[in-house]
């Protein structure tokens, strides 16, 4: 006989159990705790199964009677109901909890436990944070290119044509990472390409004639400002490095006795260590400069903030107070000088100097044997180059 809510309110838990059917594979189960809990019996590939439809009164009788036909419906169509359930309830996952915002979040914090710097992770949450204001509450399964456009165009309204690249691609990581992890099927921003306008590519500006240069030098080594600021330009001259890696330098990256600085992964741009060899005239400028900042952890202590290094304006201001402007030399420019120059000196292989300047390509396994290989070339380069500066300087 068919249930009722009469009877089904009626039923009292027994020490066991019980099962009161309601026609049609379906029935309530009572359980001794007093639950009410809706059940649809059937057969699929030959096997016996128990689809759970919910609890009573919360699933009514009328809501377990539709289920149980939505359940036959599926049979009929060769589908079976607790495999389609499970599919139902991770597309309901997918709409409240796989939001773009929430996806991000968890790459943001996968990207910070692999020692992402900060100041990379610190611009790509700035880049995230203008994504969500239109993004962020979207279920990632549901963004369409159309959807992403929108902080895209806005950013662009306001002249902003390289931000809106950027953008562009840390929106697309948060795409690859759901994809990688099994909650969206693709990357929306793959049909954008093309979409944006092209900003204008401006390179750094720097030095690169050998006679402009020399002077540079001479200005540098003749420099009355302050004793960390004048050994930072002078270690930029010599080194090269990229000014973020020599400005936060600490003392015990550097290995005086062996003449080497092992610049660590966390601030290194490639995410990997990088050892230069250190020449001697670096070695005697990083003395002079240990017996006056030697007992602070920073190589380069600002004298502003004790206890904090020099701030990323401070060699590019000292460069401007010797005469340069910021459309002919800048504290990067250094590498591209003495890219140039090395280069031209013909001297030395082009991947030596490649692996000096911690530049990589494509072939990550090439690029490993390339840097042991080297090793010797660029202790060799790293002394000619000091004396190539140290001549420029009249020492």
């Amino acid at each position: 006989m068919p249930l009722t809510d009469l009877k089904i309110r009626s039923l009292k838990p027994e020490d066991k159990p019980r099962r009161y059917t309601d026609g049609g594979n379906l029935f309530v189960e009572v359980r001794p705790n007093g639950s009410k809990l809706w059940r649809y019996a059937y057969k699929f590939d030959g096997k016996q199964k128990l689809l759970a439809l919910g609890p009573y009164p919360e699933v009514t009788l009328a809501k377990a009677r539709d289920k149980r036909t939505e359940a036959r419906l599926l049979l009929l169509d060769g589908i079976d109901p607790m495999q389609q359930a499970k599919i139902d309830k991770l597309e309901q996952r997918a709409l409240t909890e796989d939001t773009f915002s929430a996806l991000a979040a968890e790459l943001l914090d996968k990207n910070r436990r692999e020692g992402l710097a900060e100041a990379t992770l610190s611009k790509k949450t700035w880049l995230i944070g203008i994504a969500n204001a239109d993004l962020g509450d979207l279920p990632v399964t549901q963004i369409k290119p159309t959807h992403v456009l929108v902080p895209l165009r806005k950013v662009e309204a306001e002249g902003n044509y390289e931000t809106a690249r950027r953008l562009r691609a840390v929106i697309s990581q948060v795409f690859r990472y759901a994809v990688a992890t099994a909650r969206c099927e693709h990357d929306p921003t793959a049909g954008l390409r093309g979409a944006l306008i092209a900003p204008k590519v401006t390179h750094r500006p720097a030095i690169v004639d050998r006679d402009k240069f020399a002077g540079l030098i001479r200005s540098i080594w003749t420099y009355d400002g302050a004793i960390e600021t004048k050994a930072g330009l002078q270690l930029m001259a010599l080194l090269y490095p990229r000014p973020g890696e020599l400005r936060l330098s600490t003392w015990d990256e550097y290995d005086l006795k062996k003449r080497t600085w092992t610049i660590p992964a966390e601030r290194a741009k490639m995410r990997r260590e990088h050892r230069k060899p250190l020449p001697g005239a670096a070695v005697d400028i990083l003395k002079d400069l240990q017996a006056e900042t030697g007992g602070e952890p920073y190589v380069f202590i600002s004298q502003l903030a004790r206890g904090k290094p020099i701030s990323e304006n401070t060699l590019n201001g000292s460069l401007r107070r010797l005469g340069y402007k910021k459309d002919e030399m800048t504290s990067h420019g250094f590498r591209a000088s003495a890219s140039s120059l090395l280069n031209e000196s013909n001297k030395w292989h082009p991947d030596a100097i490649e692996a000096e300047l911690a530049h990589m390509g494509a072939d990550q396994v090439r690029k490993a044997y390339h840097r042991a290989t080297y090793w010797d070339q660029r202790v060799e380069m790293a002394e000619w180059w000091a004396g190539e500066v140290l001549k420029f300087a009249g020492k």
